[in-house]
């Protein structure tokens, strides 16, 4: 059994697990704070139901998140402890700062939003949610910045004494375009996952003729919320192509399968390969498009695989430095085509719920229940291109995977531990789903009392709200 492989098993299963939960936390957490806001400036009892509904879903996802995120630090120094000492100087920086400020911001806040119902004055928990909200955020930000290194490596000296690259501006490791790119591009995903789980939802429970009047305001927010990240979406991802095709060209070729270089490179829906993936037998191309994606010009070179691999293997040795054709063309466009259908479909939406109306076609139910995973589907296949287009590289140009994973560790162990986090995950996305199909299922609550403040002479007992 070779570790290698089963440490990168396990690191991909447990976090395209992790990653479930972060978009929709992230996304979500501004919507209920939307909504909160809404009752703060209306008193509307409508808004305050859906801050209390939407915000249940909110709390049982940033827990889960929570408790799958800790094992992917452990993974470093358990799998990866090459790869720990070589860059750790540099990848633990930002991840510190993410932990110190950033986690402690949310959860800190959090915790007081959660207990404050009844005990803060209303405009000091509106707060809190907005800055939970915020940590969230800069969480994602800091650990952007880290992944981003490992994408384009900045900010940093080799040194040849101890073998380890060493940290000389913290500023460069933040501030990059990679980093930067990567933080608008995943944040309007965000908001594009938890605006199609909140019109989803809202969607189901109109069909279903419960909380009516919660459900056709939510819907209308998700959707919207949904359609103007999708826009985001595409005009960040537009700007992340081209920075991946300066400082990752193999990156590009392959998530076009584009083996030789070529001007007014075109763009294929659709390809055939050959049974090895190394050259294509049967494409449906649009003309221009790859090369306008690359370069933002139509007659724009396009480097191929063939021609990077001479390149790389004059730079860096012998070797192959080409990924896994199929997986990354694939990745690609399953990444655009779920998230283009989400927004599709929040269009329509629209469209069908127009003046007040109720859809009563059950295959509207159906794709409202669906919404939500469309987003999700496309987050998910997106990172594994994200990390697997780049290969051999975990740091690209500065460390090979097969050189980072730790030594010590023989394959029965790595494969010991692989079944037990996968058999603990599957455990609990079935407490995952139980709970959030219950929630749905019971809906948004019929009657809430919130006290103005907690200036009351007799004192309140502390309680959890939800």
């Amino acid at each position: 059994m070779d570790a290698l492989e089963l440490a990168r098993w396990q690191f991909g299963i447990t976090t395209v697990y992790h990653f479930l939960f972060v978009p929709i936390t992230i996304g979500l957490g501004f919507l209920v704070a939307g909504l909160q806001t809404a009752w703060y400036r209306t008193g509307k009892d409508t808004y305050l139901r859906a801050t209390k509904f939407y915000g249940k879903l909110f709390l049982i996802n940033f827990a889960m998140g929570v408790v799958t995120g800790i094992v992917q630090e452990f993974q470093f120094g358990m799998n990866w402890s090459t790869y720990s000492r070589f860059v750790g100087d540099i990848f633990g920086a930002p991840l510190a700062i993410e932990g110190l400020l950033a986690f402690f911001l949310e959860s800190t806040f959090l915790g007081a939003w959660i207990f404050g119902w009844d005990r803060l004055p209303k405009k000091m928990h509106l707060a809190t949610i907005w800055l939970a909200a915020t940590g969230t955020l800069l969480s994602a930000y800091f650990i952007l910045a880290a992944n981003s290194f490992m994408q384009h490596p900045t900010g940093y000296i080799y040194n040849q004494t101890t073998g380890r690259a060493e940290l000389t501006s913290i500023v460069a490791v933040l501030t990059q375009k990679t980093a930067v790119t990567a933080f608008f591009h995943t944040i309007s995903s965000a908001f594009l996952e938890a605006g199609a789980l909140v019109a989803g939802v809202s969607a189901w429970l109109l069909v279903k003729n419960k909380a009516v009047d919660v459900a056709r305001p939510t819907m209308k927010m998700g959707l919207i919320t949904t359609l103007v990240a999708s826009v985001l979406v595409f005009i960040s991802g537009d700007m992340q192509a081209r920075v991946m095709t300066m400082q990752q060209p193999m990156k590009m070729a392959a998530a076009e399968a584009q083996f030789n270089t070529t001007d007014h490179a075109s763009f294929s829906i659709f390809t055939i390969g050959t049974p090895d993936g190394k050259a294509p037998k049967f494409q449906i191309r649009i003309p221009n498009v790859l090369s306008i994606m690359s370069t933002g010009s139509a007659e724009g070179t396009v480097e191929g695989i063939n021609d990077l691999q001479a390149e790389y293997e004059k730079t860096y040795g012998p070797g192959s430095y080409t990924p896994i054709v199929p997986i990354a063309y694939w990745a690609f466009r399953f990444m655009i085509g779920f998230g283009a259908l989400a927004g599709l479909f929040a269009l329509y939406a629209l469209w069908a719920t127009r003046k007040n109306r109720i859809p009563s076609n059950k295959w509207f139910a159906r794709f409202a229940l669906a919404m939500p995973f469309l987003p999700l589907i496309g987050i998910s296949v997106g990172w594994i291109f994200t990390e697997m287009a780049r290969q051999p590289w975990i740091v690209f140009g500065l460390m090979r995977t097969s050189d980072a994973v730790s030594v010590a560790v023989s394959g029965t162990e790595v494969l010991i531990s692989l079944v037990v986090l996968t058999l603990l995950y599957a455990a609990l996305a079935v407490i995952e789903f139980g709970l959030i199909t219950k929630a749905i299922k019971v809906g948004p609550p019929e009657n809430v009392v919130v006290h103005d403040d907690a200036s009351s002479e007799n004192e309140r007992v502390l309680t959890f709200s939800y």
